[in-house]
């Protein structure tokens, strides 16, 4: 997938500098609501075997990451993933995070756009769904934006890194 300067694809284990490079630029912000990938790399050692990890989840297809590259100088940007995926719905959750020096511009929207559309067809998923906090309005406009639906707010449905748990906002889009 391509718009712009920017690409999608999956990612591959030859990703690992990149990939690392983009969570130890944004560990910060990723802390509270990214907490699986967060505690999975912490050290370049620990990084590896994460990457490996979920490439090998993305063959046996239970879980998807995909990477936004800026293709101007071959840097991953950002994340987006498939995950919680049931097949017999079917439907997935996705989660998406993008680097702090290209948030804002766009990116992040038209990356959703073309990743919700190739989801629905690759994937033949008939339902996709993000889970948010109600403080993130940036990814509750990428949402709207993107003709996902507020559903309702799921109580307690989050532990924090710090260990809180806090609701989240449902958004879903069906096919």
């Amino acid at each position: 997938m391509k718009f712009d300067n920017y690409s999608i694809r999956l990612l591959r284990n030859r990703d690992l500098f990149s990939y690392y490079q983009l969570v130890v630029n944004n560990r910060e912000r990723l802390d509270d609501f990214f907490t699986g990938t967060v505690s999975k790399t912490k050290t370049f050692k620990d990084t590896k075997l994460f990457v490996a990890e979920i490439v090998q989840k993305s063959e046996e297809r239970s879980y998807f990451p995909y990477v936004i590259i800026d293709d101007t100088n071959d840097t991953i940007i950002g994340f987006l993933d498939l995950k919680n995926i049931d097949w017999s719905v079917p439907k997935a959750e996705f989660g998406a995070y993008i680097d702090l020096k290209y948030s804002g511009k766009g990116i992040m929207r038209k990356s959703v756009t073309m990743f919700t559309d190739f989801c629905f067809d690759k994937y033949k998923l008939n339902k996709l769904y993000m889970r948010t906090h109600k403080n993130n309005i940036y990814a509750i406009k990428i949402a709207e934006k993107n003709g996902f639906e507020k559903e309702g707010v799921i109580r307690n449905d989050y532990k924090t890194s710090s260990g809180k748990l806090v609701d989240l906002v449902y958004y879903g889009r069906v096919r």
